[in-house]
């Protein structure tokens, strides 16, 4: 009972415990995301289906994240906090790889319909891509859960890099091309893009090529992907030293809080599917000079009427 009390009082059960805590908060802003989505009067069909798609796509990650926080673990070193099958990588692993998917396709969906709203072949491309490539990422994930190679972390996480770089693009297309609330939460995108990118670029994608170099001077072997298979359910190292866990700490924060935060957001975003035409800004420019036209048309129209006296 003590050893348990000192592994929660020092920093990583601290860290742990905020974990815990941002995650039950997250559940709670699902709920209640969904109680305001799902419940209100479909406008669309279409509409309705596609909210509620977000909204369990939403749940899958919201919920995925939970129990990642709730026990934590660290694939390759086959670390964890809590001695528990369900701690082992396999596990893990295996629902980080769903949620991840689930992650993708919310964004998918979001760019897909905006620029569909508003004929942004852009946006549209960039939608098409993104699955693809998340699931060309989980593949360099598992090989290098398996293999235990670092080198293939940092392949997977370029080419979550190279993804939002292209959802960036996509989002900045659509800039011009919406205003009031829709244009707010674009920016907020891309602003939290641009800090993801900044994130992967100078710290997590250097820390796993690090990783990889020290093991190839150490001289460290790689596991075949079979024997990699049963390494990762059968075993896990249960370990509260921070030192073990310094370098997870700030990614781990990260994921189980924005990436949480944005999952979220995406769902809000899609319910203005049906309101998206309000927030169009050139359809805002083009309604007012319809009035200014109609003298026009009114002149040709009593020119075409006959005139009194001509018969």
């Amino acid at each position: 009972m003590k050893a348990q009390q000192r592994a929660l009082s020092n920093p990583v059960g601290l860290w742990w415990r905020l974990l815990t805590l941002v995650s039950g908060a997250n559940i709670v802003f699902w709920i209640l995301l969904y109680r305001q989505l799902h419940d209100r009067a479909p406008v669309a069909a279409g509409t309705t289906s596609q909210t509620g798609a977000m909204l369990l796509l939403c749940a899958v990650y919201v919920f995925g994240c939970a129990f990642r926080s709730v026990l934590p673990r660290a694939d390759v070193q086959r670390i964890c906090l809590v001695d528990s099958f369900l701690s082992s990588v396999l596990v893990g692993r295996s629902v980080a790889t769903v949620a991840e998917l689930c992650f993708a396709a919310q964004w998918a969906i979001i760019l897909g319909q905006l620029g569909h709203s508003a004929g942004a072949d852009t946006a549209v491309n960039a939608a098409g891509v993104i699955l693809p490539l998340i699931v060309i990422a989980e593949i360099c994930s598992w090989y290098a859960v398996l293999t235990m190679n670092f080198l293939f972390n940092a392949i997977e996480n370029s080419l979550w890099a190279v993804t939002f770089l292209v959802v960036g693009i996509g989002l900045g297309r659509l800039l011009p091309e919406f205003d009031g609330p829709v244009f707010c939460l674009l920016v907020a995108g891309l602003i939290g893009i641009a800090c993801y990118l900044a994130f992967l670029v100078v710290v997590d994608v250097p820390m796993y090529l690090k990783r990889w170099r020290a093991g190839l001077l150490d001289g460290s072997r790689y596991l075949h992907p079979l024997e990699g298979l049963r390494d990762t359910a059968t075993r896990w190292i249960v370990t509260h030293e921070f030192d073990h866990w310094k370098d997870e700490i700030a990614w781990m924060s990260l994921y189980f809080s924005a990436a949480v935060w944005a999952s979220l957001a995406l769902c809000a975003l899609s319910s203005f599917d049906d309101h998206l035409s309000r927030y169009r800004v050139r359809a805002a420019i083009a309604s007012p000079a319809r009035p200014a036209s109609l003298p026009v048309l009114q002149r040709v129209h009593s020119s075409a009427q006959p005139q009194a006296g001509t018969f």
